[in-house]
């Protein structure tokens, strides 16, 4: 394929990725933005491979059988309750492959005679080697930690170390040093060492840095890492001189870290000190306690409420992607609806581990887009409404964020479904929530508790009201 024909390929599939990125801002958009994607990632791949840039076919297409066979295994296998570990997952693998990269192109230049790069060409390659490497290494380990913690094989609360600012510090200023020792350095032999220490520093640095945030700041975490993919695929089209990673990897970037300000907006959080970590223990503070009796509700009496109810809202959280309860819910709504109830879905922006987690089960289980609403639209609704119900959420309905200043989530906005006429919460305990503060909506005199799995108590609900 011809350079121009090649760089027209790209042109057009950035164009799709960006209508792609488009798309998925709505919910009624967003299938046609998946196929936007999946179209210029196609035509990317295509034109790569007819490009002179590939110098062994055997190679390429032994490669692209593993990845893709890797691909339909997990796409065929991971429920779309694990998407947010799955996700993760994804980007550790982006990150790994900056690393490599970088090392790869780093040795081919020094063993190239024949292109030898001096002055400031040399310069700027050997910038782009190291930030690509220090961003992919970050990424990496980053997203390991992410993935355990979002599985369960890591503890959400958040690792505190001593003076672990300083030493954040610390790991910043010897990559800093390191980066002036590997730039210009005239030996393999001096700059290989440098950038080794280096990778090992962004190793530990991505570890400590995951470790120190607390499980109700995981779909920042998320997204911050969905951020940091995409500039490590840049630093990675900046190595390899290709135009379409450069944008594609700007692209993933910046909308990442778009999102992050969003989500920390959403949880009148500091996007810098969700990444200094330690949600819920700024300034010494210590989540109130509260102490009383939880009123307990039956499936049937549940049932009869949403019977006699004209205005109920759906308040999904994690609980409801752990029990599988989407489809549950949905037909319990299909059958409010016929009835000529008004139920509607209240989103918080954090509900879940990922960005838009609640959304993607929601539509999964072909509910109509138009009841599924964000918080700011629908929070004032809350007074009029006869019933609210909880299925799995806790922090994200917790009232100390308002009542009690110096609650660890003080000023976090939340879904107000204490003010309706009845709520009630499904879980299967009074454990409190990722963030780890007690929730004293359990106790208010208009709050009744549904205890048991999800998805077995609506199943219930529902053959009553039917």
């Amino acid at each position: 394929m011809a350079s121009g024909t090649l760089t027209a390929a790209y042109i057009a599939a950035t164009i799709l990725f960006i209508l792609s990125l488009g798309g998925l801002s709505h919910p009624e958009t967003a299938r046609r933005g998946n196929m936007y994607g999946m179209c210029g990632m196609g035509l990317a791949i295509i034109a790569t491979i007819l490009s002179a840039q590939v110098s062994s076919y055997i190679v390429l297409f032994i490669m692209m059988l593993a990845g893709g066979a890797a691909g339909t295994i997990a796409a065929s296998r991971v429920q779309m309750t694990e998407m947010p570990e799955l996700v993760a997952i994804l980007h550790s693998f982006v990150g790994l492959a900056a690393v490599l990269i970088g090392y790869a192109t780093y040795y081919g230049t020094a063993i190239d005679h024949a292109h030898v790069l001096v002055g400031a060409e040399k310069t700027i390659h050997e910038v782009e080697i190291y930030l690509g490497v220090l961003i992919g290494a970050v990424t990496f380990t980053g997203s390991v930690i992410a993935f355990g913690k979002l599985r369960g094989l890591i503890d959400g609360k958040p690792m505190l170390l001593p003076a672990r600012h300083l030493l954040n510090l610390g790991l910043a200023v010897g990559c800093f040093w390191l980066g002036a020792v590997f730039v210009g350095n005239e030996s393999i032999g001096g700059g290989v060492w440098a950038l080794v220490f280096m990778t090992l520093i962004a190793f530990a640095f991505g570890v400590h840095m995951v470790m120190a945030i607390g499980g109700a700041d995981m779909p920042v975490v998320v997204s911050m890492l969905n951020s940091y993919s995409g500039w490590a695929a840049a630093a990675t089209g900046f190595m390899l001189s290709n135009d379409l990673l450069i944008v594609t990897g700007a692209l993933v970037g910046s909308s990442g870290a778009i999102l992050s300000y969003i989500m920390c907006r959403a949880m009148n959080r500091n996007f810098f000190s969700v990444i200094a970590g330690g949600f819920g223990t700024a300034g010494g503070t210590v989540a109130a306690s509260y102490e009383g009796e939880a009123v307990l509700i039956s499936a049937d009496e549940t049932a009869e409420l949403l019977r006699d109810a004209d205005s109920v809202i759906i308040v999904p959280g994690y609980g409801m992607a752990v029990a599988h309860a989407q489809n549950i819910v949905s037909e319990l709504t299909t059958v409010l609806r016929e009835r000529g109830k008004n139920v509607r879905f209240a989103i918080h922006p954090v509900a879940g581990r990922m960005p838009g987690h609640m959304n993607v089960l929601l539509a999964e289980a072909r509910l109509p887009y138009d009841i599924v609403l964000e918080m700011d639209e629908i929070n004032d609704d809350f007074p009029s409404c006869d019933v609210a119900i909880v299925i799995g959420a806790n922090d994200i309905v917790n009232p100390s964020a308002q009542d009690e200043p110096n609650s660890p989530i003080a000023g976090m906005p939340v879904l107000e479904v204490w003010k309706a006429k009845t709520a009630i919460v499904l879980k299967r305990s009074m454990a409190t929530g990722y963030a780890g503060v007690d929730n004293p909506l359990f106790f208010r005199p208009n709050t009744q508790m549904l205890f048991g799995d999800a998805k077995t108590s609506l199943d219930e609900v529902f053959k009553a009201l039917k």
